[in-house]
């Protein structure tokens, strides 16, 4: 699919303030079934710096600075255009030893996976996921596609639109929260089994009548498929209608915009507006391929 996506914050400070460096995590990831064909970044009051890299976890990432001069607002608006190509994510084929729990990643490759395996396991989250496994046969496929549903159907989606997930206990108790929340219980169920996960933080297309918001979902790391990405706020799985953005072991380092400020009597108020707009006929190098795929 062909998306436009404008990412546009305003900040406005109580009084004058001077700014630190910022980070600025809102340049799209490119991939084989994800390109990045423009990206544009408009800061204002223009920064007297400005760099961009990769940061540890390969995310794009900018880091801005300005001079002493105090400001009373600033305003970020990044534009990307972007184009997807994944119709058919169940499109792999595992490593034999990957298919069932329970799964034990080669010491090389656990090295690697260290930091999306361990957190504070959630006794809660643990639980679930384990019922599910038994229900499904082990069979890891199911499992996540099980969990994955099981959390759309039964919580409750609850606007909140600032603040790092609740715990995923909490969720899975109330059956409410946010895409974040549903992440993170997701994420832990996951982690329970022994399976390498990441927060996603990214856009997808939604209703193109209603107003779009920055959201959330999970990959999963599974041998000879890799990162393969599962929405429990929608319970899909993730293809073509989602754009990644950042993902990272830890929701916080996902924040789209992240600083400093010196000055001003209290925190500042934001404004967040996202709009997201997506072609209605998918971009042909997707047809292609599912057309590819269809006659395999």
């Amino acid at each position: 699919m062909d998306f436009t996506i404008v990412h546009s914050t305003t900040y406005t400070y109580a009084q004058a303030v001077t700014l630190g460096p910022h980070l600025l995590r809102l340049r799209p990831r490119s991939t084989e079934e994800q390109q990045v064909r423009g990206f544009h970044l408009q800061i204002s009051p223009e920064p007297v710096g400005l760099t961009h890299k990769l940061d540890a976890e390969g995310n794009n990432v900018a880091r801005c600075w300005w001079s002493e001069t105090p400001l009373a607002t600033l305003e970020v608006t990044a534009t990307s255009q972007v184009v997807t190509t994944c119709t058919n994510p169940f499109q792999f084929l595992l490593e034999p030893w990957a298919t069932h729990f329970p799964i034990d990643y080669p010491n090389s490759l656990k090295t690697i996976l260290y930091p999306y395996l361990n957190s504070d396991l959630d006794a809660v989250a643990t639980q679930l996921a384990q019922e599910l496994a038994i229900a499904v046969d082990s069979n890891i496929i199911d499992f996540l596609t099980q969990l994955n549903l099981r959390i759309n159907q039964t919580c409750q989606y609850q606007a909140r639109e600032r603040g790092h997930p609740q715990p995923p206990w909490l969720t899975w108790q109330q059956k409410q929260g946010t895409c974040r929340d549903f992440v993170w219980l997701f994420m832990a169920a996951c982690r329970g089994m022994g399976l390498a996960t990441r927060f996603v933080s990214g856009y997808e297309a939604g209703d193109p009548s209603q107003a779009q918001t920055l959201h959330a979902w999970a990959e999963v790391y599974l041998p000879g498929a890799g990162w393969r990405g599962y929405d429990p706020t929608m319970g899909l799985v993730v293809c073509d209608r989602h754009v990644a953005a950042v993902a990272s072991a830890w929701p916080q380092q996902t924040q789209p915009i992240l600083g400093s400020l010196r000055g001003g009597i209290s925190s500042p108020i934001p404004t967040h507006t996202v709009s997201v707009h997506s072609s209605a006929t998918r971009h042909p190098l997707a047809e292609k391929r599912s057309t590819a795929i269809h006659n395999h």
